[in-house]
């Protein structure tokens, strides 16, 4: 169906109840699939997905490329999280396949774990330190600092300049294109030093992939006879034609505002993806590049998903400026300008603006689900109270 076919489907839709949409929802990954779901199942609302891409699940969709080999065509995508809430509610739309991603860093000719942690610095300097040795060690080659005011700061305060050279300041330099003196110590406020052997590159209580990929988890999660959905649409060109009560947002904020205020700096990526005619190439599913290449990393998608294929395939991440939106640039002026877009927003009762480029913020995605059904609470509650006061007036 072409785009004025699918305008003319929702209109008649909403049409079809009398009331039009209780809500319309601009962006179907996780902020916005998330608050569908629980405002359809949850609260009995009518809702209206759009989305302008050519399917759901934002960035974290998937799918099989020409050899049959499941990749992420947006980089790779490793669920994580601390919460049982958050991993709950997901484990209704999927079943699980246990795995703990492991990250080596190519750096003088050898790959080395990341985080850094005590096989690091041993094959590194060719020491056999252990745990105390190692703790020693880092502060003798730390600098501390008065003030940690940059990424670099943070770092070299951590763990002393030549890690920091070695690990840390060329990967930023291209995953930013400035140097790390000049970036918000956030960027690198949360980098682990390890004194164990320990080298998953999370720690969080449950690691795990969708069995069948998140793009069925998505696809379930929207499955619901008060949803629909439209894609291949921006919602400008339906937000005039459909009826609605309510609108969730989860696109860029400064271009809801048609960049009144200027726009939102952010970094893109370039992804180039390879399909290679064996059966595995990299140890582990990424390998870092901080000071070779042009590209940050390499992902072999197979180590993710637990595949098993004649063939694997790997995505080369090209960190640049223009393209899609995909890292706020962490920079005071940056956090300035969206406050105001911020206080825009604050004036707005009937738009909830939710996820990553909405609040301007690189969440991880577990956070994403977070804040969403936060935002769902918040409008479950407003529906209380709009009833209370409907059934005040009544009397």
């Amino acid at each position: 169906m072409d785009k004025a076919g699918h305008e003319v489907e929702a209109v008649a839709w909403a049409a079809s109840g009398g009331t039009g949409f209780d809500c319309l929802i601009v962006g179907a990954g996780f902020a916005g699939s998330v608050l569908a779901e629980r405002l359809a199942r949850g609260l009995g609302q009518r809702v209206l997905v759009v989305e302008r891409r050519a399917h759901v699940g934002g960035n974290a969709y998937d799918c099989h490329d020409a050899a049959g080999v499941l990749v992420h065509p947006y980089g790779p995508h490793v669920f994580h999280t601390n919460s049982a809430e958050i991993f709950g509610y997901l484990s209704q739309f999927t079943a699980w396949r246990p795995y703990q991603h492991r990250v080596l860093a190519s750096v003088e000719g050898q790959l080395l774990p990341v985080p850094v942690n005590l096989d690091t610095v041993n094959r590194l300097y060719g020491m056999q330190l252990d745990a105390e040795g190692m703790k020693r060690w880092i502060a003798s080659v730390a600098e501390p600092c008065e003030r940690v005011r940059t990424a670099e700061d943070v770092v070299v305060s951590g763990m002393g300049r030549d890690l920091y050279n070695k690990f840390f300041r060329g990967y930023t330099r291209k995953q930013w294109g400035m140097d790390p003196c000049e970036l918000d110590a956030s960027v690198t406020a949360r980098v682990p030093l390890r004194t164990n052997r320990d080298d998953r590159y999370f720690t969080d209580t449950f690691q795990a992939m969708p069995v069948h990929g998140y793009t069925r988890m998505f696809q379930k999660m929207l499955d619901h006879p008060n949803i629909k959905l439209m894609l291949n649409t921006d919602y400008r060109e339906i937000v005039q034609l459909v009826p609605w009560r309510h609108m969730v947002y989860t696109g860029p904020i400064d271009a809801f505002f048609d960049h009144r205020h200027g726009h939102l700096p952010y970094r893109s990526l370039r992804f180039e993806h390879v399909t290679l005619p064996q059966a595995q190439v990299q140890p582990v599913g990424t390998v870092n590049y901080p000071n070779d290449y042009g590209y940050t990393r390499s992902t072999e998608f197979k180590h993710l998903t637990g595949q098993v294929h004649h063939c694997t395939s790997l995505v080369y991440e090209y960190p640049c400026a223009d393209g899609d939106p995909y890292y706020p640039v962490p920079r005071e002026e940056n956090a300035a300008l969206y406050r105001r877009y911020q206080a825009d927003a604050a004036l707005l009762d009937n738009v909830t603006f939710v996820g990553r480029l909405a609040t301007y913020r690189y969440y991880n995605m577990d956070q994403v689900v977070g804040q969403a059904l936060a935002a769902f609470q918040r409008l479950r509650q407003r529906q209380a109270a709009g009833a209370s006061d409907v059934a005040a007036g009544a009397t």
